[in-house]
């Protein structure tokens, strides 16, 4: 019973990366670093050592060779070096009369670890390597422990022939493959959220062609005026100085147009959320005009402050205004109403439309990857806005019927 326990407990090690891969970067639109592969591999093999199996005390084993083998597929050959070096001070700092017998198994297994590494990357045939791996980082214990260590190996033979192969093999597999599938699913997930934001940058930037082309004709107009009489001085600066209104008129539009298309960063400060709904507002304008749509805005006219990554919230309000826009395009005088209220603890943010609306298993599915109401949609951008959302620690509630509309209420912590 105490062997189960401690195999159990050596293949749970083997999780570690991956299950904190996916506590990590479960709201982030990034892949994995080498320095997360570094720190969750060096805990892991410390983890592993400290609390290693045993059939004779100096004589210890555990799933070292597995989480070297992944720290070189994954983190590269300077990742394995120092992994090697951390597994050979620690393993001389517990001492014991296996020591250089598993220094000598280490330096056959990370040279074999090191050619599978390669092969890994450079194949698709994954499983075999990971056989292969697993079946040389239990045959080479073994092989050497009897060489060397034979009194101890003939001691509890069904030990090492059994407990050996358990955690290595599976140790492998479990990590290798559900690693590497959770890689692959962050991938996909990237690459749609990335052409979900480039889609939605698509439709509003043509809308804003519209927006933007008017300041530009009013601009054209007044300098032709201007060439037909210079002479007339008083209506020269007056053409002039409304030519300058509707340049600086064209630049806060595209201003605000660059900075949600911008790529987002990880920063963290307090957002008036009243002046970036009229941010966002004035972005999303000229599309709910092209899908006829009436987009009003209602706000206290005082900040309200909340805690966020400013071109996030920019990012999430363009996500669900876009999405209630396009809910209202096959409906009479559609309207979407944004409405921020502030109570004691915390900023409301209403966004009401009358749109088509939602059945109750739609609703239960929103912000699930993949999900969309739409029949080209991808759902990666609710996704992301709901994820964005609970960084924030905020909430969000739904209410919808189908032809009746939909009301999202997202509250925030508010900020004083």
């Amino acid at each position: 019973m105490t062997l189960i326990k401690e195999i159990i407990l050596q293949l749970f090690f083997a999780l570690t990366p991956f299950v904190l891969f996916n506590i990590y970067y479960r709201d982030k639109i990034r892949n994995y670093s080498p320095s997360f592969i570094l720190f969750t591999s060096s805990v892991t093999l410390l983890l592993a050592m400290t609390f290693s199996s045993s059939a004779a005390k100096g004589v210890i084993f555990d799933i070292r060779y597995v989480i070297i083998f992944f720290g070189l597929v994954y983190g590269g050959m300077k990742i394995g070096l120092i992994l090697l070096a951390e597994f050979v001070l620690y393993r001389l700092y517990l001492g014991g009369d296996g020591k250089w017998v598993a220094l000598l198994i280490l330096l056959c297994c990370f040279t074999l670890a090191a050619v599978f590494s390669h092969a890994y990357r450079n194949t698709q045939q994954k499983s075999t390597i990971n056989l292969l791996a697993g079946i040389v980082f239990s045959a080479t214990p073994l092989v050497m422990t009897y060489s060397f260590l034979q009194p101890y190996f003939m001691q509890d033979v069904p030990y090492h022939l059994i407990v050996i192969p358990i955690q290595n093999c599976v140790g492998v597999w479990l990590l290798m493959t559900l690693f590497g599938k959770a890689v692959e699913d962050k991938e996909i997930f990237i690459r749609h959220a990335q052409n979900e934001k480039l889609a939605t940058i698509s439709h509003v930037a043509s809308s804003m062609v519209h927006e933007v082309r008017n300041p530009l004709t009013a601009v054209k107009g007044f300098l032709t005026l201007i060439k037909e009489a210079p002479q007339d001085l008083p209506k020269v600066e007056q053409y002039i100085t409304i030519c300058l209104d509707e340049v600086k008129r064209t630049e806060a539009i595209l201003s605000d147009y660059l900075s949600i298309s911008k790529p987002l960063s990880q920063r963290q400060e307090q957002v008036d959320l009243s002046q970036q709904l009229h941010i966002v507002h004035d972005v999303m304008y000229p599309f709910a005009i092209m899908n006829n749509v009436e987009l009003e805005i209602k706000e206290p006219g005082v900040p309200v402050m909340i805690q966020a990554n400013p071109d996030e919230i920019k990012q999430v309000l363009v996500n669900f205004i876009k999405n209630a826009v396009e809910a209202c395009c096959d409906v009479e005088e559609g309207k979407v109403t944004l409405s921020l209220t502030q109570e004691a603890h915390s900023v409301i943010l209403e966004i009401r439309d009358n749109g088509i609306g939602m059945s109750e298993s739609d609703i239960n599915r929103l912000g699930t990857v993949y999900f969309s109401t739409k029949s080209s949609g991808t759902g990666l951008g609710l996704t992301y806005s709901y994820n964005a959302i609970q960084v924030m620690g905020g909430k969000i509630g739904v209410s919808s019927k189908p032809r009746m509309g939909t009301i999202f209420t997202i509250s925030f912590p508010a900020q004083t």
